[in-house]
């Protein structure tokens, strides 16, 4: 099952919105075969490792260990239950259940009822983790959000600027942790921002450091101040911005009207859910992580503290929580935060 695990995490932003899943198939002690779900629309995990079986002989003596319960409904692709049991594999070893509707116990129960024999909750907490994006996504409705700030060592993410100011963003995090970020926006499905840092910044929220997809771009721009030759609003990669105001759309570019008398927050997820999109990587600023950390709807946090001192500015978000763990990235302390709590 750790091996599953190390095949499935090479899916990571690439399988979205379906679960990561390796597959190993064990003959007598030996791997004979092994695969994961590399791309979304494409064959799953059981399938890649029963194709790379050299001798299918070997196959009806085999155990196929999965990390998670394979899928009994047409989707993009054919039932791998029903493969795993055309070729007479006597035994399945599974991680987690899969809370999907679609398959949820289904999967298992086609197995077994083909004579399989099925053994379940294999390493589970450790499957889940790895799919927290996916059974988030399937159990409270609504995608795996990641909050994300860099802060100086004496609590600040940016010297005070306002909108008409010219002065640059303070760049507050190492080139080490720069990169690790364009890897992080590589792996999940959306990224966002707020009207404030849109204004001042004007980024591109874009993967440029390593290679991988571009996340859905998100802003809030209540009255519509951006202006439009700002890089978010540039049509080359998709983009949501929810407004107060009745916009057209245009080619990767969705304005979303909501109303802003109600929680905004739980407005954005709701809608996110709606479009399948799993997981968001909020980038702040100061007032839009606020906003996600007092309302309790976020899942995990990642910040970065530097080395600098600046003495004032703005303040970094606050959690009240201890850090799940520590590493270095470059100069920087990378702190990782889990709320074990979070608004459903």
């Amino acid at each position: 099952m750790k091996r599953c695990l190390q095949l499935a995490v090479k899916g990571l932003g690439t399988v979205a919105p379906n679960p990561m899943v390796g597959c190993v198939i064990v003959e007598n002690g030996k791997i004979i075969g092994e695969g994961y779900h590399q791309q979304f629309g494409q064959a799953h995990a059981e399938v890649n490792a029963i194709n790379a079986v050299a001798d299918k002989s070997l196959l009806k003596r085999a155990t196929l260990y999965v990390n998670l319960e394979p899928c009994s409904h047409f989707g993009k692709t054919p039932p791998c239950a029903d493969f795993i049991i055309e070729n007479k594999i006597p035994n399945v070893v599974i991680g987690n259940m899969d809370t999907n509707s679609l398959v949820s116990g289904k999967g298992i129960a086609r197995l077994t009822n083909a004579g399989v024999n099925v053994k379940t909750d294999i390493m589970e907490e450790e499957c889940r983790q790895l799919n927290c994006r996916f059974f988030t996504f399937q159990e409270q409705k609504r995608p795996y959000i990641l909050l994300k700030w860099a802060q100086t060592k004496d609590g600040f993410i940016d010297a005070n600027r306002t909108e008409n100011s010219t002065q640059k963003a303070l760049q507050i995090s190492h080139p080490a942790s720069r990169t690790l970020l364009h890897q992080w926006r590589s792996q999940e499905q959306a990224i966002m921002i707020g009207t404030t840092t849109a204004l001042l910044d004007n980024p591109e929220l874009t993967v440029r450091e390593v290679e991988g997809n571009n996340p859905l771009r998100i802003t809030i721009d209540k009255w519509l101040r951006i202006p439009k030759e700002y890089h978010l609003l540039d049509g080359s990669t998709p983009t949501l911005v929810f407004t107060a105001v009745d916009t057209p759309s245009v080619h990767h570019l969705e304005y979303v009207k909501i109303d802003f008398a109600q929680p905004v927050v739980l407005q954005i997820i709701n809608e996110l859910y709606k479009r399948n999109i799993q997981s968001l990587l909020v980038e702040g600023g100061e007032q839009l992580l606020n906003s996600f950390i007092e309302t309790n709807c976020w899942d995990e946090a990642r910040v970065f503290i530097s080395e600098k001192i600046i003495g004032k500015g703005v303040p970094a978000p606050v959690l009240k929580l201890f850090p799940l763990r520590k590493e270095n990235s470059g100069t920087d302390e990378l702190r990782i935060y889990k709320n074990l709590s979070p608004q459903p």
